[in-house]
């Protein structure tokens, strides 16, 4: 369930523009793992495994596997 009272800090906003990319522009988006975060943001990796943490516990994004990928479920802030 998705905790619609959430109120994510600036790392991990950066962490769900990451989760978006590509999603106007028709790319594949919504799945990530850690290593790409780090590549793609000046986040280091104690920073990328907390954020990632407290948005899935906040139900916005899930553990796929036990390798590390991460699927975007959905950002409450949005319409629709």
């Amino acid at each position: 369930m998705v905790n619609e009272n959430y109120e994510p800090n600036d790392r991990e906003e950066a962490v769900i523009d990451l989760f978006k990319e590509g999603r106007d522009s028709g790319d594949p988006w919504g799945r990530v793992n850690p290593l790409f975060l780090r590549q793609s943001s000046s986040l280091d990796k104690g920073q990328v495994e907390y954020a990632l943490r407290n948005l899935k516990n906040a139900g916005w994004v899930k553990q796929v596997n036990q390798g590390g990928l991460y699927e975007f479920v959905e950002d409450p802030r949005e319409d629709g």
